[in-house]
């Protein structure tokens, strides 16, 4: 992780990525690239192009937006590791997805939206676009945690095919900074039902040709796939929930509002995702 990348529009969820973004540049030594997104109205191609922009008015915005990202580089990081920043004018998830490969970024940290809904932090919103489009892993938080760490970390999935190694080794590399501790979680449901021996053996076998640090293997049963992620999660009070995605759907599929009006907010852990 010699990059991260956190977008920001200086709201209290791009405090926390903020904050997330330094501890863990804190622990791998990587540099920050800190992201503002301005987006413009349609036509217009520059910020001195037609009569609703003026330049003067344009470089005093633009020079109240710098300050305001140096506030943000002053409050939220020191100067163990380097920070730099950017300002782009584009639609917001294309413009992040463009700087990341402009960059070379190994990791996204987005803030998100959301009270206490996983459809909030994810549907219809440019963190969902960003974790679905994305070629690195994305981190998203939505809560400051004064005594965050990463010790405890959940790899759920269904252990079935190869492009599932290819996620996991992405995110062993990840974990491995942390020394975490990892959690490997099948879900079973009454309607795909499978018996704690063969579930094992799945995960096991999946296991077999990575060389793993302190681990656990479990198998969960709950009403849904979904449901278990986030009860398992609840319970052992995980401290970041790793889940891979596909371009095609996102994270739409894990999260309903059946599932997380029954978890408290206290349950809403930082979600890692890999694309697959």
């Amino acid at each position: 992780m010699d990059k991260i990348l956190v977008p920001i529009d200086f709201s209290k969820r791009s405090e926390f990525a903020c904050k997330m973004a330094s501890r863990i540049a804190k622990k791998s030594n990587s540099t920050v690239y800190l992201l503002h997104m301005i987006e413009l109205p349609s036509g217009i191609v520059d910020m001195g192009a037609g009569s609703n922009f003026s330049i003067p008015e344009s470089m005093l915005y633009l020079r109240k937006i710098r300050d305001r990202i140096l506030e943000f580089k002053t409050d939220f990081f020191d100067e163990s590791y380097e920070v730099h920043h950017a300002i782009r004018f584009q639609k917001p998830y294309e413009g992040i997805l463009q700087y990341a490969e402009k960059i070379e970024a190994d990791l996204i940290v987005m803030g998100s939206k959301g009270h206490s809904e996983f459809e909030e932090i994810l549907i219809g919103s440019n963190t969902e676009k960003v974790v679905r489009r994305a070629h690195v892993p994305v981190i998203v938080v939505k809560k400051d945690s004064k005594k965050f760490r990463i010790k405890n970390i959940v790899f759920a999935s269904n252990f079935k095919d190869d492009s599932k190694k290819l996620v996991f080794r992405k995110f062993l590399d990840f974990a491995n900074h942390f020394k975490s501790e990892i959690h490997l979680l099948k879900v079973t449901t009454p309607t795909k039902f499978e018996s704690t021996h063969d579930a094992t053996e799945k995960i096991e076998n999946f296991i077999r040709e990575f060389d793993l640090p302190k681990f656990s293997i479990n198998i969960y049963n709950d009403a849904s796939i979904e449901k278990g992620i986030l009860n398992f999660s609840r319970d052992l009070n995980a401290d970041l929930i790793a889940l891979s995605t596909s371009g095609r759907s996102g994270l739409s599929h894990l999260f309903s509002a059946s599932v997380t009006k029954s978890l408290s907010k206290k349950a809403l852990k930082p979600i890692l995702t890999i694309k697959a």
